[in-house]
């Protein structure tokens, strides 16, 4: 059986590791909800409940097909914050830190795994980069917390535990975007406070732009001529985003009486920012998205599957990934051969990669927009809004969450798996092996367009 067990190790890939290392935390998850103290009252939560929970806390999302704060006891609290946090650093980051800290030593292959991971291609230095990592996360958490914590005590009168228990929830669900809330009504109540909404913006906008985004500014904060492609890219596309979206959030639903309409000026402008920043992949709401315009949705839709940037706790198909397809098209209009990107050319692998995934996102998109369509009575535009949700790990909800049947919600489910994962990365792990073709087949061209 030992035998079995090391030639088992032996052969499984990286991206096969990183799947059995998600799908071992999500049984465990949804067992720890399943005991009767994570549930008030008699009884416990179905299987399906606890599996959903679970899976979405996991893969750091936030669709629920329960109240969080009333059907969830304080340790059912604790096992979703607990899976938030694994789920935002990375299940195999985790396990590796964890692995570092009593060994002292990490194999080549625990190695591959945690570059496979975070995204990284220096496997030299990921037992640092993971420390980095981890210390950036509960820096930034801490911070978060604690304004939080000073603007809860001081601006609603919260007792100093419930205060402290609600920023430390609320900072972590934030910067791993994780959407998960300890009020019923998410963030609504704070629409309008600046000082509750805008430091949980900059945690999910800091947890969203990746580890290696992070952890270069850390480094060379100053020294911008310094900084990759990626990091560049990233930041540019974030903030463009970011911008747009808040422009188009506030206009559509301007005079919308039951979102935007009852609010001040500077609360408009503040809950059009707040939506747009958790429309990236974080899931919070300060006002009812289910009440908001089909156009809304729609915008929405476009913001929550682009996503962030990569190896961080956002969704969707990367902002790296949009920015390259985006200067393919620029390229091939202009009639060029080469794809630069600010001052550097992207090897042709690249376009590869970033179109294999745009295609299979759109592909699992549609399928299961389709599929759900034809299993329940919504509409195309909330049926959309929700599996565009699932997949890009975002959380927002038009409020059909709880109304879908079992087997529609377990849809749902491995439509959030998946996401995390990411198509390929699942692709990959599916490959036993790999070939090399020892022969090239000769060309011919077909009409495109």
């Amino acid at each position: 059986m030992r035998g079995r067990s090391r030639r088992m190790r032996r052969f499984l890939h990286p991206p096969q590791v990183i799947v059995i290392a998600y799908a071992v935390s999500v049984v465990v998850g949804t067992g720890a909800l399943m005991l009767p103290a994570a549930h008030p009252g008699p009884g416990r939560a179905t299987f399906v409940e606890a599996l959903f929970t679970a899976v979405s806390a996991v893969c750091i999302t936030g669709l629920v097909v329960v109240d969080t704060p009333t059907y969830w006891t304080p340790l059912g609290h604790v096992v979703i914050l607990v899976l938030i946090q694994i789920g935002g650093i990375g299940v195999m980051t985790f396990a590796s830190l964890l692995g570092l800290s009593v060994m002292r030593r990490i194999g080549l292959r625990s190695r591959l795994s945690m570059a496979q991971e975070v995204k990284t291609v220096d496997i030299g230095s990921v037992g640092a980069l993971v420390t980095g990592i981890v210390k950036t996360t509960l820096a930034i958490e801490a911070v978060v917390a604690l304004v939080v914590f000073v603007r809860l005590l001081a601006g609603y009168e919260s007792a100093p535990g419930r205060a402290a228990w609600l920023a430390v929830f609320h900072a972590v669900s934030a910067f791993n975007n994780g959407g998960f809330a300890l009020h019923s009504d998410s963030l609504v109540r704070y629409v309008a406070d600046p000082w509750v909404c805008l430091p949980l913006c900059a945690a999910v906008i800091l947890g969203g732009m990746g580890y290696p985004v992070l952890l270069q500014l850390r480094r060379e904060w100053g020294r911008p001529l310094h900084w990759t492609m990626n990091t560049r890219i990233v930041l540019l596309m974030s903030g463009t985003l970011l911008l747009l979206g808040s422009i188009f959030v506030t206009v559509s639903e301007w005079s919308n009486r039951d979102t935007f309409g009852p609010l001040g000026v500077p609360a408009k402008l503040l809950a059009g920012f707040t939506h747009s920043t958790m429309a990236r992949s974080a899931g919070f709401n300060s006002v009812d998205t289910s009440a908001m315009e089909p156009v809304t949705w729609l915008g929405t839709s476009v913001l929550m599957f682009i996503g962030g940037g990569p190896a961080g706790t956002a969704g969707g198909i990367k902002v790296t990934t949009f920015a390259v397809l985006l200067f393919v098209i620029i390229t091939e209009i202009r009639g060029e051969r080469a794809v630069n990107i600010l001052g550097k050319r992207l090897p042709r692998s690249t376009h590869r990669q970033a179109i294999s995934i745009a295609l299979l996102a759109v592909a699992v998109v549609v399928s299961s927009t389709i599929a759900l369509m034809a299993a329940t009575d919504f509409g195309l535009d909330r049926t959309l809004f929700e599996v565009v949700s699932a997949f890009a790990t975002v959380g927002l909800s038009t409020g059909i969450t709880a109304d879908l049947p079992a087997a529609a919600q377990v849809f749902l489910v491995v439509l959030m798996f998946v996401g995390r994962l990411g198509p390929i990365t699942l692709a990959t792990a599916l490959v036993f092996r790999r070939r090399t073709r020892l022969y090239e087949l000769p060309k011919e061209r077909p009409i495109i367009g």
